[in-house]
């Protein structure tokens, strides 16, 4: 032990630290630069990590799910031009039959015109829906009626309903001269109707046809009441897949509104065209 000149002990003394610098060799040192893109890589894979994948945008979802939606507008129109050609044809039966010398088979087809004409289409699709059997069978085969059969046929019931009172009001609106003319040629009240009124009618009922037929198009979208998968129907899962998103409820359902507004106005704009040119009032 270690003492001092007046013979006591001496106390240890806590030395400095002293700090000793050790060199890496050159050729295990890294650049700057790669250290600044290590740093800048782990930032990236932590904040990904937290955020996840970034979401689409909805011109983006609308992009990704066109083909789709516009499949389901196709099918809208197949339905509105079924339901037309059905309603075109059952339409000028009943009008002409309102227009019969038999008081009452003109009785009963008014009575049946004003009941579809006047019933909702929603109400009348409804019950196409329920009365209507899912199959039917004829000589041992079975013939399946699926839902958007169904709904064709309720929207052909008021479109027969407007067909039939368009033609009957374009066979009034005939001047009665030329059923005089005819009958003064010997001609039968149905070769008059026939070959010389109804031609004449055709230009008078063009333009409120095709009025029909757009109201038809958009009334369409009723079918996804009950079942039919048409665009209304298809939007409604595509927003559900998309997950809910608010933001893509507007988006969707504008881009079917687009679809339906760039089918039916050139329509309307046809219809104007006509009655200009055939000088309807």
């Amino acid at each position: 032990m270690k003492t001092t000149s007046n013979g006591s002990p001496a106390l240890p003394v806590l030395l400095p630290y002293r700090v000793v610098q050790t060199r890496i060799h050159p050729r295990l040192s890294l650049p700057s630069g790669v250290g600044l893109c290590f740093c800048a890589v782990m930032v990236a894979s932590t904040a990904w990590a937290q955020t996840g994948p970034a979401t689409m945008t909805p011109l983006q979802v609308i992009v990704k799910w066109a083909p789709l939606l516009l499949s389901g507008f196709a099918f809208n129109v197949l339905i509105s031009v079924l339901a037309m050609a059905l309603g075109t044809i059952a339409g000028l039966g009943l009008g002409l039959a309102m227009l019969s010398d038999v008081r009452p088979l003109a009785r009963a087809s008014w009575m049946v015109t004003q009941f579809f004409r006047n019933a909702p289409w929603l109400v009348l699709l409804f019950f196409v829906m329920f009365l209507i059997p899912f199959q039917i069978t004829v000589f041992n085969i079975v013939i399946p009626l699926p839902d958007w059969v169904k709904a064709t046929v309720g929207f052909a019931l008021p479109v027969m309903a407007n067909v039939a009172e368009v033609v009957r009001g374009a066979v009034r609106s005939v001047p009665s001269t030329q059923w005089e003319a005819a009958e003064a040629l010997s001609f039968t009240r149905r070769q008059t109707m026939w070959r010389i009124i109804l031609p004449q009618c055709i230009k008078r009922m063009l333009p409120p046809w095709m009025n029909i037929y757009a109201l038809v198009t958009m009334a369409t979208v009723l079918a996804s009441i009950v079942g039919v998968s048409e665009m209304l129907t298809l939007t409604a899962q595509v927003h559900a897949a998309e997950g809910g998103r608010p933001e893509l409820f507007a988006p969707l359902y504008g881009f079917a509104l687009l679809c339906f507004f760039v089918y039916c106005y050139p329509i309307n704009l046809w219809t104007a065209h006509l009655e200009r040119r055939f000088h309807i009032r």
